[in-house]
């Protein structure tokens, strides 16, 4: 009886051994709970700040919106690398306020500054200068009975890169060191994209004939300083245009399977880099999955938005 229960219990920490890297992620992630900050954490002390202000950390401001495709230095902008808070910082807080439905006053008021910090994808809201964010909600305006539906979806750049014609069949691997957990979240992930597009998707046989690869990495992983992830909080994923088929999870995160309080949804960030690999940028509609920011604990699906985007970057 006792060799038994001895072997039970020998069963249930092998077990929970096993589930011990995924739960790991699932706790409030380090850093959080001892007084640090994320990586936008800098932002918190530049709250009311707006134009004619200096003050140490504006600089990483405009570094923050020329990232995400906000900020563009001129010939005439010789306040670039400082701390002054100039007409050009100005103009772009108002552009990023815009996209996402804020009164767009230019100053770095508290609801701003709630919504920059906020984690979420890597990749750029506007791409060489064009804000498609906004420029869809008047190319895409339709009207029925008494209602306005307005679609705000976006592409990935200007010229709408996309997979060819003859390309609806994808296939995608994982690259090594990407943890097992993750791979059945991500092929979910794949079918209900399949499900509302063209596109069938299926796992490589041999890594290398991938159209799509997918993996986990940390800070500079190999995509460029640009690209660069920067550890807990901050930036959590990122994918490439097609036909590139790039799509990286930042190692640093907390990943879950499911809705987990203090982790992200590995589903869910799957779903919104595959928008990306098939050539949708983001979206500024709430409850989009191409919304570009990600909340802890929530698992979302496609939502319409997302669908009228496919389909008419596909002419399908």
């Amino acid at each position: 009886m006792v060799s038994k229960a001895f072997s039970l219990l020998s069963l249930i920490t092998v077990l929970l051994l096993g589930l011990i890297p995924l739960l790991s992620h699932a706790r409030t992630p380090p850093g959080w709970d001892d007084g640090k900050s994320s990586p936008f954490g800098f932002l918190k002390h530049l709250q009311g700040c707006h134009k004619g202000d200096k003050l140490k950390g504006i600089h990483d401001l405009k570094m923050y919106l020329e990232h995400f495709g906000y900020y563009h230095q001129t010939k005439n902008s010789t306040h670039a690398n400082d701390d002054d808070f100039d007409k050009l910082l100005e103009s772009a807080v108002k552009t990023y306020q815009q996209n996402y439905h804020l009164k767009a006053t230019g100053t770095l008021d508290a609801e701003t500054v709630s919504k920059m910090m906020m984690p979420r994808c890597g990749v750029a809201d506007i791409f060489n200068g064009t804000n498609s964010m906004q420029s869809n909600k008047k190319r895409h305006h339709h009207r029925h009975d008494s209602f306005h539906t307005v679609s705000h979806y976006s592409f990935m750049s200007p010229s709408a890169p996309k997979w060819p014609t003859s390309k609806y069949h994808l296939t995608y691997g994982f690259l090594p060191g990407t943890p097992t957990q993750a791979m059945s979240p991500v092929a979910q992930a794949f079918r209900t994209w399949a499900r509302n597009t063209h596109f069938t998707f299926s796992q490589a046989q041999a890594l290398s004939n991938a159209d799509i690869t997918i993996g986990f990495g940390s800070r500079d992983h190999g995509d460029g300083k640009a690209n660069a992830f920067d550890g807990t909080g901050g930036t959590l994923a990122h994918a490439f245009a097609p036909t590139d088929g790039r799509f990286h999870y930042d190692a640093d995160e907390p990943w879950s399977v499911g809705a987990t309080p203090g982790a992200y949804d590995l589903e869910t960030v799957a779903l919104h880099e595959i928008g990306h690999l098939l050539g949708l940028g983001h979206s500024s509609v709430q409850g989009a999955i191409m919304e570009p920011s990600i909340s802890q604990g929530v698992t979302k699906g496609l939502h319409a938005d997302d669908i009228a985007g496919i389909k008419a970057l596909y002419n399908v």
